[in-house]
């Protein structure tokens, strides 16, 4: 059970805002699939998507995410193993049919997107009301990526969505304290070991980061990406981050807006690192773009 508790503060004091359950499940999907792309990164596609008359299922809600990988995203209004168990054989059925996956992409999204669908990190994120230990052991054991992340709804108007694990497929997995240590011990004017630091101080934020890797860019996620890091730049290391830029005292020649630049990757605010010191003053950066991915 989660302990997150939201308060009410204001000027005669200080008032907990109580917790109340969902009175239908298809009310919390209509919700996440009228804001998906807010709520996680995702464009969506279909609703109740029908697995045909062989499988003899519904997937709740199917989309796309920021890095081109196939989603499907499965709702319960209380706390349900079997939440998990469904969604696997959906995605099992998504593998096999990647071509009407594509059609349903370029229907609804046009033939770019669905030309760069990345086959090799399908997702499956399972909204519950809650899970327990064993859930987030479990998937841990599937050569699959999957998101738990449980809902709250407090008061009148607002919704919690909190990551309870991630896994992903086995491609990625986060860093250690040796690669953290590495990060401290840069050669001078080494590209590659800059960027190798650079890895290292974005995947230790959290033990809930996960890596996805496109040719022009590797995205770092947690629900969302929170940075990427761009793959087409040999002399200096580029990172693009989700943080607003208009709230960051930009530097010439070490941050810059680019909401309006085209670039590879997500994030409105690009971050040049050229040497240690500037991977140093852009942590605070990485910390940002974490906590609110």
């Amino acid at each position: 059970m989660s302990s997150l508790k939201l308060f009410n503060v204001g000027s005669h004091g200080v008032a907990e805002i109580p917790t109340r359950p969902v009175e239908r499940e298809r009310r919390l999907q209509e919700l996440v699939e009228r804001h998906m792309e807010t709520f996680l990164g995702v464009r969506f596609l279909a609703s109740e998507y029908s697995t045909g008359p062989r499988h003899g299922g519904r997937i709740d809600s199917l989309g796309l995410d920021e890095n081109g990988a196939p989603v499907i995203i499965e709702y319960k209004r209380g706390q349900d193993a079997g939440v998990i168990n469904q969604g696997l054989f959906y995605l099992s059925w998504l593998i096999d049919h990647k071509a009407e996956f594509q059609h349903l992409v370029r229907q609804r999204l046009g033939t770019a997107a669905a030309a760069q669908v990345l086959w090799s990190d399908p997702r499956l994120i399972c909204i519950a009301e809650d899970f327990t230990r064993y859930d987030a052991y479990a998937i841990g054991e599937i050569q699959r990526t999957i998101d738990l992340v449980r809902y709250r709804y407090f008061g009148n108007d607002l919704l919690a969505l909190e990551p309870v694990a991630s896994v992903t497929g086995g491609h990625h997995q986060p860093g250690s304290r040796r690669m953290v240590a590495r990060a401290r011990q840069i050669t001078k004017g080494c590209a590659e070991e800059l960027r190798s630091a650079v890895d290292a101080a974005l995947v230790s934020l959290g033990d809930d980061v996960t890596q996805v890797d496109r040719k022009q860019y590797r995205a770092y996620r947690r629900l969302r990406n929170f940075a990427c890091v761009s793959r087409m730049h040999k002399q200096q290391v580029l990172i693009y981050l989700n943080v607003d830029p208009r709230k960051v005292d930009l530097i010439p020649g070490f941050t810059r807006d680019v909401r309006n630049i085209g670039h590879h990757g997500t994030g409105p605010l690009e971050v040049r690192i050229r040497s240690e010191e500037d991977l140093e003053r852009a942590v605070p950066l990485f910390r940002r773009g974490y906590v609110g991915a």
